[in-house]
């Protein structure tokens, strides 16, 4: 067997843990859990994609890697309007979202932590304090910025700045602002852990062909066969999570690569398939001794649904930019990351270097738009500069998941159906961004700015949230949920809320410290 080749298990051994989803939950949670020397079923409803097999086309490559099973979508959100069956923009592969991720790896902020006892009471959101602190998470935070290799971190060198990223700091300085940098990021500008230095390709977002940026993929997947520990299934797609009389689980459904439906027996079940598909696979586990949906005895599962406030702005200037030059992604400003209510909102936001290729361009800027305005932002593509932000949502309890049970998948299950309706708050914070970023770029000779709308969800959090009690959400403090000890739950989902930074790097941390407790668990035969 090669160093690379996938352990198997048999379907009827009970002492495996079967991990839903390859993500940055899910891949990271099986790595720390083979080096402890578990056992442990990965299934990964997506195929094995190399690489090799990754192609520099947009369109291409979002076919290729997109989950494109069908959703639905509802609520006064424009992506309802403009993307009905696309909420989430997510891949369906192995390595999960983080093939297709950008890369940021700030941490949250003491604050984000307790956003309920910071922001105090906000009509309509359901803020609660998570039952963590930064001073728990920090040393987790230490070992997700070394395993994935974040610049900026741990004497990692910075990676170079690209065009796009020097007219945005230089906005950024004549604005006043202090903190933008190039990073952190999880794309390595030296040789790091087996993977080669950045290229700068300027195509590293949907699938790095180079392999310098940090996915599971690459990483935490391939670690964790060499342990001779994983049974990696892809092509396996979780549809019933089964339990015992007790209710404690013991095997996950799934159809396999020829469509057949097996079984796989568990001693401990962690689902990470996303913030989407993590509250559906759990609803679908229904049953007389979870008639709401498994672990869902608070009626929290699938709510608090959260993806980001967001939107881009682009602009025009009188010369050369080429944004696509280098990194998608080449750096951040963080000065409007802070709390600062005098602003209008309550959280903060970044703002970070976009950019988007001709036909995505066309296809995002504004949805539906044609005419004289429109290709005038195209015709300027190489004097054109962009942003991306990406801050604090509200959690809000109507913003939820749920089964759409009039629309069936191939595999004639109820689709996920994503509400979600603006809470004032975002709506202040999407404003003020707004103006923060045609004043940086108009303080750098931009001839115009375009805001574009909020296009389908890359960041999807919230749906089974942490919390202290039972009452008040989905799991616990390390994941675990209140109800099935033996649940637990390894992605964005549990988190209480969103925070403004990119949750890939909080996702792993959390993956580190869930696969110590469940090992320790394990060890005690407490679960």
């Amino acid at each position: 067997m090669s160093e690379n080749q996938s352990t198997s298990f048999a379907h009827d051994d009970s002492s495996v843990v079967v991990i839903v989803g390859s993500g940055a939950g899910g891949g990271t949670l099986a790595h720390e859990l083979t080096e402890k020397g578990v056992k442990v079923v990965l299934l990964e409803a997506g195929g094995h994609l190399g690489n090799e097999d990754y192609v520099n086309n947009e369109w291409e490559a979002f076919n290729q890697m997109a989950w494109l099973d069908p959703r639905t979508t509802s609520g006064s959100w424009r992506v309802a309007r403009d993307f009905p069956n696309l909420p989430a923009w997510v891949v369906k592969a192995v390595g999960g979202t983080t093939t297709h991720w950008a890369g940021a790896t700030p941490r949250f902020k003491a604050h984000e932590f307790k956003t309920r006892s910071t922001y105090g009471r906000i009509d309509g959101a359901n803020l609660l304090d998570w039952p963590i602190t930064l001073a728990d998470l920090a040393p987790y935070y230490d070992r997700a910025e070394q395993k994935i290799g974040s610049t900026h971190r741990h004497g990692r060198p910075a990676l170079p700045a690209n065009n796009n990223y020097k007219v945005m700091a230089a906005g950024a300085q004549r604005l006043g602002y202090r903190h933008y940098a190039t990073g952190p990021y999880g794309t390595n500008a030296e040789p790091y852990d087996g993977r080669p230095a950045c290229i700068q390709d300027g195509f590293n977002f949907q699938g790095d062909k180079n392999k310098s940026k940090w996915s599971t993929l690459v990483s935490e997947i391939p670690k964790a066969l060499r342990t001779g520990k994983l049974d990696l299934r892809p092509n396996s797609q979780a549809v019933q999570i089964t339990h015992t009389p007790e209710g404690s689980v013991d095997s996950v459904l799934y159809i396999d690569a020829d469509g057949e439906l097996q079984q796989q027996r568990a001693r401990i079940v962690a689902v990470a398939g996303n913030s989407i598909e993590t509250p559906r696979l759990l609803l679908l586990s229904g049953s007389p001794l979870f008639p709401d949906g498994l672990a869902n005895s608070s009626g929290q599962l699938g709510r608090n649904y959260m993806r980001h406030t967001t939107g881009s702005v682009y602009a025009r200037f009188d010369k050369p930019v080429h944004m696509y030059r280098g990194e998608t992604m080449a750096g951040l400003v963080a000065d409007e990351s802070r709390h600062d209510a005098d602003r209008g909102f309550a959280g903060g936001y970044y703002l970070e270097t976009i950019s988007l290729g001709p036909a995505f361009l066309a296809s995002f800027i504004d949805p539906g738009a044609w005419g004289p305005g429109f290709t005038a932002l195209l015709e300027d593509y190489e004097n054109t500069a962009g942003l991306w932000i990406v801050g604090e949502d509200m959690p809000q309890a109507s913003n939820r998941v749920t089964l759409n049970t009039s629309v069936m998948d191939r595999l004639g299950l109820p689709v996920p159906n994503v509400h979600y309706d603006d809470h004032a708050n975002d709506a202040a914070m999407r404003g003020h961004a707004y103006r923060q970023s045609s004043l940086l770029y108009d303080a750098v000779g931009a001839l115009s700015t375009h805001h574009t709308p909020p296009y389908p969800s890359t960041h999807n959090m919230g749906t089974a949230r942490m919390n202290e009690r039972p009452e008040d959400g989905v799991v616990n403090q390390w994941g675990q949920t209140h109800d099935v000890p033996n649940l637990f739950v390894s992605d964005g989902s549990q988190f209480t809320t969103g925070a403004a930074a990119k949750p890939t790097l909080t996702i792993v941390a959390l993956a580190i410290r869930q696969a110590e407790y469940i090992a320790e668990q394990m060890k005690a035969t407490a679960i």
